[in-house]
C-alpha cells in the first residue's frame, strides 16, 4: 500500500499549489486512492476519496475543497452531485462521459486504468468531467491518451516498470506526457512526487 506526498503547483509559473498526502491500494473492488490536501502554510485544504471497480470506472468519488463537496459515480455516464458551502443548495449533473478527472494525480492513474493502453495500440480517446479549483466547478473535457514508451528498471524491490503517456486536450491541442509506475505518479505537469514509503502497486 503506497504512501506519500506529492507537491502540487501550477504548471505555468510553479506557483506552489498544495502538498496531497496520499495512499492507495488495490482492493476488493478494484482500486483505491485516499488524500487530504495542506496549502503551503500547512492548512488544511481538501481531500480525496476516489474508488474504482475492476475495469477502472469510478465506484465511488468524493472531493472535498473550499468547503464544496461533490459525491459521483459512473452512473449513465457519470453521475454527480455538486454542494455549496452552507450545504442548502445542492446540484446534479449527468454527462455521458467516461470517468472524472481534476486537479489530484489520483485521476491520471484512475484514466490510465481505464483505458489499458499498450505500447503498439493507437491513441484514445476519453471525455471526463473535470472538477476545477478551487469550488470544484464541473467541466467537460476530451482527451488523447497514447502510451508512447515503457521502460524497466531494477531497484532494490525488484524491477520496476515506468510508463509514459502521452495526453493531448483535443480542445486545444496541447500536449503533455505523464510518467506512472503502477499506481504512482512518478511525474506530470503541476506534479512532483516528493515522498513514497513503499514500492508502488502493480495493476498490470
Amino acid at each position: 500500500m503506497p504512501r506519500g506526498r506529492y507537491s502540487l503547483h501550477d504548471p505555468h509559473d510553479h506557483t506552489p499549489l498544495a502538498d496531497e498526502h496520499f495512499q492507495c491500494a488495490p482492493g476488493p473492488s478494484g482500486w483505491r486512492y485516499v488524500s487530504r490536501l495542506t496549502a503551503p502554510d500547512g492548512g488544511h485544504t481538501g481531500s480525496v476519496d476516489l474508488t474504482l471497480d475492476a475495469l477502472g470506472r469510478p465506484l465511488r468519488l468524493e472531493l472535498h475543497a473550499a468547503s464544496w463537496q461533490v459525491r459521483g459515480a459512473a452512473l449513465d455516464g457519470v453521475t454527480w452531485v455538486r454542494t455549496d458551502p452552507t450545504g442548502t443548495h445542492a446540484t446534479e449533473g449527468n454527462v455521458r462521459a467516461h470517468a472524472f478527472t481534476g486537479s489530484s494525480p489520483a485521476f491520471l492513474v484512475a484514466t490510465a486504468l481505464l483505458l489499458r493502453l499498450t505500447p503498439s495500440a493507437a491513441a484514445t480517446r476519453v471525455r471526463l468531467v473535470a472538477f476545477t479549483d478551487p469550488v470544484l466547478a464541473p467541466r467537460t473535457v476530451d482527451q488523447s491518451w497514447a502510451l508512447v514508451d515503457r521502460e524497466t528498471h531494477p531497484t532494490d524491490n525488484g524491477p520496476l516498470t515506468v510508463d509514459a503517456y502521452q495526453v493531448t486536450a483535443l480542445d486545444t491541442g496541447e500536449q503533455h506526457t505523464v510518467h506512472l509506475a503502477g499506481d504512482v505518479v512518478l511525474s506530470a505537469p503541476g506534479v512532483e512526487l516528493e515522498d513514497l514509503d513503499s514500492p508502488p502497486s502493480d495493476l498490470g
